[in-house]
């Protein structure tokens, strides 16, 4: 018995044009090139231009999702875009977006969970793919982090980048085993409980402001590591699958010893690791699908293999999904 899978058909990216090393910010903080990189594994990320928008970063990246798909914008049916770092408050960025690619039909909307946002988007695109509501969904993770730093705060306002990741998934018909081409299972989980531990201390009903970034990175270090490795084996389980079978991870780009110690845990050798954060750090929704790409266009990630991707954010939203690339 066959069944509809969403299978991944092209991926893109796009990183802002200015370059910040660690040594910039050794300018200004208390904080040097050397204790950055200890405790992140980064050592240089992209900041956006004045002017330059999460929509114009995501324009960028799907642009090239659909070149390498080989198909264009009317071949679209949906856009789920990822972000924290809107436009505007309302309407949605993924509008935005779809106007400026020239869609004239179908339906766009943005998804809000911090880090994890790229994996809720996924998860959703899979779930109108399955329903039979889209037959091609754009999924793009796109963030400007840049602009809700607190730049007095050392031990934040070094981690983060901007960019933008996309990929565009179609639902192909599959035999219906843990053999097949796309996305293979899901899960996707959620705590408020932990909402002080990485929040922006703003809002629209709450201060009128925008805020500045949050967190106490104690915490969400413990938290990461033992919900991401849970999530990792609970989508293998799903799939009927082990860490033996995975080809590679492709991880939320926060933290070297956060991707490390979840590697560990899980049961994977870091060779089979997709690492990004060194040259991007974290670029929150974007990080995934950024990596991905890259991981693409470097060779690394080939046809048939499969793929294990996880992510955790504020909220504390995590989650995770398997996939594997398609044989063709």
């Amino acid at each position: 018995m066959t069944t509809i899978r969403a299978v991944a058909i092209g991926t893109g990216h796009y990183l802002p044009e200015r370059v910040v090393e660690n040594s910039e910010f050794a300018e200004c903080l208390d904080t040097t090139d050397e204790w950055i990189r200890t405790r992140s594994g980064i050592e240089r990320r992209h900041f956006a231009a004045e002017g330059e928008l999460t929509s114009d970063l995501a324009l960028k990246a799907s642009t090239m999702a659909l070149a390498d798909a080989g198909i264009t914008a009317q071949d679209i049916d949906a856009i789920v875009l990822a972000t924290s770092t809107p436009d505007q408050t309302f309407p949605s960025t993924a509008t935005k977006l779809q106007h400026a690619l020239g869609m004239t039909k179908g339906f766009a909307f943005d998804i809000q969970a911090v880090c994890a946002g790229f994996l809720y988007a996924l998860a959703n695109a899979q779930a109108l793919i399955v329903s039979g509501q889209a037959k091609r969904v754009l999924v793009v993770g796109a963030e400007t982090f840049s602009r809700i730093m607190d730049w007095t705060d050392r031990s934040t306002c070094v981690l983060f980048g901007d960019g933008a990741g996309a990929l565009i998934l179609e639902a192909q018909s599959q035999p219906g085993t843990s053999d097949d081409d796309g996305i293979l299972s899901s899960c996707l989980h959620s705590d408020g409980t932990y909402n002080d531990l990485l929040y922006v201390d703003g809002g629209v009903s709450s201060t009128q402001t925008t805020g500045v970034l949050k967190m106490q990175g104690r915490e969400v270090f413990k938290h990461a590591v033992s919900k991401l490795a849970e999530a990792g084996e609970e989508v293998l389980d799903a799939a009927g699958l082990t860490a033996d079978d995975v080809d590679w991870v492709v991880p939320h780009q926060a933290n070297l010893r956060i991707i490390a110690s979840t590697a560990r845990k899980v049961g994977i050798p870091m060779d089979r690791v997709v690492v990004t954060v060194q040259n991007h750090g974290n670029t929150s929704a974007a990080s995934i699908p950024l990596a991905l790409s890259v991981a693409r266009q470097n060779g690394q990630i080939k046809p048939d293999q499969l793929l294990l991707m996880e992510a955790i954010g504020g909220g504390l939203a995590w989650g995770a999904a398997l996939m594997r690339w398609s044989k063709a």
